[in-house]
């Protein structure tokens, strides 16, 4: 009833709509006192009619209850309507209301508007700071942005959806490991892409794409350099000749990082194989500073699970079922040595298989990652690997501020293990020198085994991706024929 009312009222408030001045400023002064009748504005800014008794937050309120397509339409109104439909709480309002989480959305206009960082503003320590932003102009921008179509390949599992969704439509195994890019690289990717567009019913045509990129080689040599170029220029030339209109390619860890909405940081990520400790300032990888590698990852951690099953004589029917019992009660402990001594006992069920039960094995198989002999692997432990990327990042100065690098986040499907943010913090303290270690933070995934897929979808979404963050084939062509001056060295 309140609502076929309000709606009565609004047709009149249109009906006397007059013709918009178009030398009025939407940023006008004008008196917006809590509670104040609108008849103190409608001397200047035009008479509301029996409105005029209303006080103007009870005016911002109809708007809100009408929604943006009628608060748009009320500045047709008079100028005193035009002001309430240009206030920047109300488009607020109206974003938050929306799909994405309010402050990912605040994040995304303030820091990734402007596109991929460029290489030189590290040097100068530039800081981009936006101007106030206007909701209005920015929820107008996104409601015209296409859906684009979301790809994280991983190193073992591919997550796939639409940014306009909440969360990834599709899942599956790793039809490419994108961390081997030897040859036939072409016909590699084009099927593997393929197989996506199949699976999601699509035409390659029909949308943008976000491409999660791999870690590929991890250092700064020359040939490395070289093959992630080859790599970067094949990825778009697959996806152009399958007619993608457009194309954006942003690294795993930086979109991990984004989705913890932060620009500056070291991205740890625990893949299918390897473990990568990243250091990304200001938007982008450092690799000049150093990415440390440690040689084991998800693979390794569910393989020394069943070693410790196996020595138990516990029968399990494949890997799959190691891997849901590890997600289920496996946990990282906070002090090894005092694990031990506690009764640690705790059962989970495996479809079609069961129930199992596991004691000191939920938190043996973890450890691993900080004491890599007691499951005979040869590789470096995780805090070390990080302390080491931590010191690079402090003798480098890119900045007289050393607090850039100080906080940590975690991605990949086994740093979602619980207490894993908290050891690491706790044996980074222990490790480094206190100008180093203080104000050190460890952030658990944001989106847990999704987090690169929501740093995609947050680069999919925001107001100028098409033009910021995206290129299409004509693009594409003519920064490839500029030798010097590749079209990936300004995307890297």
């Amino acid at each position: 009833m309140a609502s076929t009312l309000l709606r009565k009222v609004w047709g009149s408030v249109l009906s006397r709509a007059v013709p918009r001045d178009p030398d009025a400023s939407a940023s006008s002064s004008s008196p917006r006192r809590r509670g104040a009748p609108a008849a103190a504005a409608a001397a200047e800014y035009g008479s509301l009619g029996a409105l005029d008794a209303v006080p103007i937050d009870v005016l911002a309120q109809i708007l809100r209850l009408l929604g943006p397509a009628d608060a748009a339409r009320s500045v047709a109104v008079c100028r005193t309507w035009r002001l309430l439909a240009s206030d920047n709480a109300l488009w607020a309002f109206f974003l938050s209301l929306g799909p994405d989480p309010w402050d990912l959305v605040v994040f995304a206009e303030t820091h990734l508007a402007a596109g991929p960082a460029q290489p030189r503003s590290v040097y100068f320590g530039t800081v981009r700071v936006p101007p106030q932003l206007s909701f209005k102009r920015i929820y107008g921008q996104r409601a015209l942005v296409p859906g684009s179509i979301i790809v994280d390949g991983g190193s073992g599992y591919c997550k796939y959806g639409w940014s306009k969704y909440a969360a990834p439509s599709g899942r599956c195994a790793t039809f490419l490991e994108f961390g081997n890019i030897e040859s036939p690289m072409y016909a590699r990717l084009r099927h593997f892409f393929s197989t996506i567009y199949n699976r999601m019913h699509v035409k390659p045509s029909a949308r943008p794409i976000v491409v999660a990129l791999p870690l590929c080689h991890s250092d700064d040599t020359e040939a490395a350099r070289a093959s992630r170029k080859q790599y970067k220029e094949t990825l778009y030339s697959v996806l152009f000749e399958m007619n993608v209109p457009a194309v954006c390619a942003v690294d795993q860890a930086l979109l991990a990082l984004y989705a913890a909405r932060r620009t500056s940081g070291i991205v740890v990520n625990i893949g299918f194989n390897v473990t990568s400790v990243v250091p990304i300032f200001q938007g982008r990888v450092m690799r000049e500073i150093g990415i440390e590698t440690v040689g084991q990852g998800a693979l390794k951690l569910t393989g020394f699970l069943k070693e410790l099953l196996q020595r138990r004589n516990i029968s399990f029917e494949s890997l799959y079922t190691v891997r849901t019992i590890k997600e289920k009660i496996c946990y990282v402990a906070a002090d090894y040595e005092a694990e031990l001594c506690k009764n640690t006992q705790a059962s989970c069920e495996v479809d079609g298989e069961g129930w199992f039960t596991l004691s000191e094995e939920r938190f043996k198989m973890a450890e691993i990652l900080f004491q890599p002999q007691i499951g005979g692997v040869r590789a470096m432990a995780l805090h070390k690997a990080v302390s080491l990327c931590m010191d690079h990042c402090y003798n480098t100065e890119v900045l007289r501020d050393h607090s850039w690098f100080k906080t940590v986040v975690l991605a990949g499907g086994s740093s979602c293990l619980p207490g894993l943010p908290e050891r690491l913090e706790k044996e980074l303290h222990k490790l480094l020198p206190p100008y180093i270690s203080e104000g050190i933070r460890v952030l658990p995934p944001p989106f847990g085994t999704d987090t690169a897929w929501f740093g995609a979808k947050m680069i999919g979404t925001v107001s100028t991706f098409s033009d910021a963050w995206c290129i299409n084939k004509k693009q594409f062509r003519q920064k490839s024929r500029h030798s010097g001056s590749s079209l990936v060295n300004a995307w890297r």
